[in-house]
């Protein structure tokens, strides 16, 4: 199977952690797009979505599935959403999407976090993909120099040339050449530095269940 059919498989299989008459917390990224695209297929089961993107509030709205602001939704459910890396633990590395804040926040407000990935993103230290990080500009040269005292190389992500605004007006720090073997303490400490809005090891706000696309199909792990 192609990645993208990866993709949707493990898109469609999350429709079974979704419970009727709630509002579901959706994520960011290619993989979540093929869940807001079942999603729709019962969108008259659900009360809406509580969405971690602006991208995603579109394709939600474009469906016709109501979207709800965090704020008034409460305590939800469940969260569906990708992970650029995921670990044994079900600790992940997301924001290549640039959405790491918002979806940190609606991942915090639900009861149970379904991971979605196709099985290149498993893997057993967390760190080879470049680490996003949430920055306030003012920061930059700081929390350059913060990193590089880890081992790590950050370089602020670019868009036409110039740096990425996320949707909260920030730029993202992305860094290169961690091996992030507690992500517990990690995400703690670097959450601590200041200009640091959010940093994008999801370990505090890790996956309770991850559905993995394989060749031989769906592999539910259990954290």
């Amino acid at each position: 199977m192609t990645q993208d059919e990866l993709k949707t498989l493990v898109g469609q299989a999350a429709l079974a952690y979704v419970t009727p008459g709630t509002i579901v917390g959706v994520g960011t990224g290619s993989t979540v797009n093929k869940f807001i695209d079942a999603l729709a297929g019962m969108k008259d089961q659900i009360k809406g979505a509580v969405s971690s993107s602006l991208a995603s509030t579109q394709r939600l709205e474009a469906l016709g599935i109501p979207v709800f602001s965090a704020s008034e939704a409460g305590e939800l459910d469940v969260y569906i959403d990708g992970a650029d890396e995921i670990d044994g633990q079900g600790y992940m590395i997301k924001g290549g999407g640039a959405a790491l804040t918002r979806e940190k926040i609606v991942a915090a407000q639900s009861r149970r976090f379904i991971c979605i990935a196709d099985a290149s993103k498993r893997v057993a230290v967390l760190g080879q993909f470049p680490l996003p990080v949430e920055i306030i500009p003012m920061a930059t040269g700081r929390l350059v120099e913060r990193f590089a005292a880890l081992g790590g190389q950050a370089t602020v992500r670019e868009k036409d040339g110039a740096p990425l605004v996320t949707d909260n007006g920030q730029h993202i720090l992305d860094v290169h050449g961690l091996q992030i073997r507690d992500p517990l303490a990690f995400e703690s400490e670097v959450n601590q530095w200041p200009g640091v809005i959010t940093v994008g090891v999801f370990a505090h706000q890790k996956a309770t269940v991850c559905l993995l696309g394989t060749e031989q199909g769906v592999e539910t792990l259990q954290y």
